[in-house]
C-alpha cells in the first residue's frame, strides 16, 4: 500500500518499504514512520552565536543535536556525512526527549538547538522535545533550510522560540540545481515565521560564481526588507570547498564585506559576516545612533552594552530576545 508524506513540498509517494528523499521517513506496512525518533547522531554544547543567532540571548549556551537525514541535497553541505547518509549506516545513541531535556539542564544550557542536518526531517522528535523543554523553561531553536509545508510548520512554530532559516538564493534554478529543491516554499516558510512572532534570523551562504554578484545580493537584501522588515538580522556566511563543490574557491572577505555593505545600503538594520574574521561584520550597532552595542570576536561576546533590549545611548529598542 502506497503512502504519501505531507511534511515537505516534495510530498514523496512511497511504496511499502521505500524511504523518502530524506532517507529517514519510511513506508512500513502501509504506515509512514520515522526511523530516527530518539536517536541523535550528533550532540554538542555550542555558543548560541555559532548557529548563528546574534539577537537571541547572546553569550548563552545551547545544547545542539541532530539525527541523520535531510530533505535537501545541497552540493555544498558542510555536514554531508550525516545529512546525506542512510540511518543504518550511521552511529546513533538512544536519547528520548526526556533525556535531551535532562542533558540540557546538566550542561547549564539555556536552550536546545535542532541543527546540523535539518529538524524538518526529524520533525516528531523536535516537536515532542520542544514541548517538554518549554515545560522546563528551556528555549527551543530551529536551524533549518525551511523546506516544509505550511501546516506542519505552523504547528512546530507554536512550540519553538527562534528560527534561523537559510535563504540560499533568490533563484529557483539555483535551488533546483544545487539543493534539489525549490525557492518559493522557503520564502513562504520565512514569511510565515515572521508573521508567527517567533524570533527570526536569516542566513545566506555566499558561493563564488553562483550567488555572489552584487545584483543578486541586492535582490536578496531587498526581499528581506520588503517581506520581513528592516530589523530582521541577515547573516552572510563564507563558503569553503567541500562535498561536491571542492572545485570552487572560498568566499573572499572582500565579497562578504560587499554583501554586508549592500544590505545596509538597502536599509537593513543588522547585516553580519560569518565564517571569516571581520573587524566590524560580527558586531551589533544601533541603527539609530550607530554606536557599538555588542562586540564579538568569532563566537565570543566581548561586551554587551544593551540595557533590557534598548540602546543605552539613544534608547532605541533593538529587535531580539535578550534575556
Amino acid at each position: 500500500m502506497k503512502v504519501q508524506c505531507e511534511l515537505c513540498p516534495k510530498r514523496c509517494l512511497l511504496e511499502s518499504g521505500q524511504s523518502g528523499e530524506c532517507r529517514v521517513r519510511i513506508n512500513i506496512d502501509g504506515v509512514l514512520r520515522t526511523v530516527v525518533y530518539g536517536y541523535p547522531c550528533s550532540a554538542h554544547v555550542d555558543p548560541v552565536e555559532k548557529k548563528p543567532f546574534f539577537h537571541f540571548m547572546p553569550g548563552s549556551k545551547t545544547f545542539s543535536l541532530a539525527t541523520v537525514g535531510c530533505n535537501l541535497h545541497c552540493k555544498n553541505c558542510q555536514n554531508w556525512e550525516i545529512s546525506q547518509t542512510n540511518p543504518e549506516d550511521s552511529e546513533a545513541a538512544l536519547c528520548p526527549p526526556e533525556k535531551l531535556v535532562e542533558l540540557t539542564k546538566s550542561y547549564n544550557c539555556q536552550s536546545l538547538a535542532y541543527t546540523y542536518t535539518d529538524p524538518v526531517v526529524y520533525y516528531e522528535y523536535t516537536y515532542d522535545t520542544a514541548k517538554l523543554a518549554r515545560d522546563s523553561r528551556i528555549r527551543n531553536l530551529l536551524v533549518t533550510a525551511g523546506y516544509i509545508n505550511r501546516e506542519p510548520w505552523q504547528r512546530l512554530l507554536k512550540v519553538v522560540d527562534a528560527a534561523r532559516i537559510d535563504l540560499k538564493s533568490m533563484s529557483d534554478d539555483f535551488y533546483r540545481d544545487v539543493c534539489s529543491a525549490t525557492l518559493k516554499p522557503v520564502q513562504d516558510a520565512i514569511v510565515q515565521t515572521r508573521a508567527s512572532g517567533v524570533h527570526l534570523e536569516v542566513i545566506h551562504l555566499v558561493i563564488p560564481t553562483l550567488n555572489d554578484k552584487p545584483e543578486q545580493l541586492r535582490e536578496l537584501a531587498r526581499w528581506v526588507k520588503t517581506n520581513l522588515g528592516s530589523e530582521i538580522p541577515l547573516h552572510f556566511s563564507g563558503f569553503y570547498p567541500q562535498y561536491k563543490m571542492r572545485h570552487l574557491p572560498p568566499t573572499s572577505s572582500e565579497t562578504l564585506d560587499m554583501a554586508r555593505n549592500i544590505a545596509m545600503e538597502e536599509g537593513l538594520d543588522f547585516a553580519y559576516i560569518g565564517n571569516v574574521q571581520s573587524e566590524h561584520g560580527q558586531n551589533t550597532y544601533c541603527p539609530g545612533c550607530k554606536k557599538l552595542l555588542i562586540e564579538r570576536v568569532g563566537y565570543t561576546v566581548i561586551q554587551n552594552r544593551l540595557k533590557d533590549g534598548f540602546c543605552p545611548d539613544c534608547s532605541k529598542e533593538i529587535y531580539g530576545v535578550w534575556k
